[in-house]
């Protein structure tokens, strides 16, 4: 009895125990649940995004040059004599025709009086020679035929004295002409190397001033001999255009066209020298300074573009984070080819109208929830500010 007592306290223990632990388990279990419901949602990784463009692109060939004088002359004297005047200014624009310096002319002027007195002497004697061949003429039998002739080759060689003296008024007066130095050209003056009271010599080879066509202007610069064909290939369909920047490459100084391609390919370097042209009218580019190029030998029509800061560079080649329509990311394989100005043309991987990150890639792994702040909208709002 005692036995079989025991027994039956013990299953019952037992039931009581299962009862309890099947309890628990399942008030564990809707407390799980709960907490569950109540948990907060994955948070999104801020990231900045823009959407891949379909865009014309341009395509440039970037190098350096070197402005230059679209002319460049360096005044100097064509007579011998002292300077009376300099009627320019250093650094002044001067036009084709002004007067720069003034050299005493009074030899000059006094070579072309007695040129022109000489002149006037033999028309006198060409007037009188004149009036002996008519004379010899009316004779008739009663003048030798020996005086007429002799008349008649004197009236001739009068009148090719005048047209001598002629030449030599216009060589005096040519020379007079020299004694005022006047501008070539249209430009810019430099430092002058003579002052008033000098004397200044014909045969002097340092000059007056030096003066620097800027309207238009210049800029020689070279490009890698193997884009030659490209560059031939623009330049005959039209004067593709060139722009001339800062040397840091961030301000845009003028804009021209490419005028001719050097006859020949600098086999040192392996460059071509290149001359483009432009219109200057604001002085932005001045001779001898050196400045940025791009030359536009190219625009690639309906291109997928992406931001710069889009591509990333990884172990297996360039790749990019995009956002599917659940804002979770995911890596792209891309193709870049082209790349300027903070801008890059995709070949393979994305399709315009794509959204790309462009900002926090290093938070961001494939299938991260991100949030969806668009780049191209918060740099409008900031131009507009």
């Amino acid at each position: 009895m005692s036995w079989s007592r025991t027994i039956r306290w013990g299953l019952l223990i037992a039931a009581i125990g299962a009862a309890g632990y099947f309890g628990w388990q399942k008030s564990t279990s809707e407390h799980a649940v709960q907490a569950a419901q109540k948990a907060p949602a994955p948070k999104a990784v801020p990231v900045k995004i823009a959407a891949a463009e379909k865009a014309d692109f341009p395509v440039y060939l970037t190098g350096l040059g070197t402005v230059q004088g679209f002319n460049t002359v360096l005044v100097r004297t064509r007579v011998d004599g002292q300077i009376n005047k300099i009627d320019f200014r250093e650094g002044q624009f001067v036009k084709e025709g002004d007067t720069l310096v003034e050299i005493d002319p009074r030899p000059f002027q006094a070579a072309l009086d007695q040129a022109k007195a000489k002149k006037a002497q033999d028309e006198a004697n060409l007037a009188n020679a004149k009036l002996d061949l008519q004379r010899f003429t009316r004779l008739g039998e009663f003048a030798t035929r020996q005086q007429t002739d002799t008349q008649r080759s004197q009236v001739a060689q009068l009148t090719a004295q005048i047209e001598a003296d002629q030449a030599a008024i216009d060589n005096a007066q040519t020379q007079l002409d020299y004694a005022t130095v006047k501008a070539p050209i249209s430009g810019i003056v430099g430092i002058r190397q003579v002052d008033v009271g000098n004397i200044v010599n014909a045969s002097n080879q340092t000059g007056i001033v030096s003066i620097a066509q800027i309207e238009p202007i210049a800029v020689i610069f070279t490009a890698p001999e193997d884009q030659l064909p490209d560059i031939k290939a623009a330049l005959a369909a039209s004067p593709p255009k060139v722009i001339a920047l800062s040397t840091d490459g961030k301000k845009v100084l003028s804009t021209g066209t490419l005028a001719l391609i050097n006859n020949q390919v600098d086999t040192t370097s392996g460059t071509i020298r290149l001359k483009a042209v432009f219109d200057n009218k604001d002085h932005a580019l001045w001779p001898g300074q050196s400045v940025s190029t791009r030359l536009l030998v190219a625009t690639l029509k309906d291109a997928t573009v992406i931001p710069d800061d889009a591509v990333q560079h990884g172990n297996d080649g360039l790749y990019a984070f995009s956002v599917n329509a659940e804002n979770k990311a995911e890596l792209r394989r891309i193709k870049v080819t082209k790349s300027i100005d903070g801008r890059s043309v995709v070949d393979e991987g994305l399709s315009p109208g794509e959204r790309v990150i462009t900002s926090g890639q290093y938070r961001v792994q494939p299938g991260t929830l991100v949030s969806s702040n668009v780049a191209d909208a918060t740099a409008a709002k900031v131009g507009q500010e």
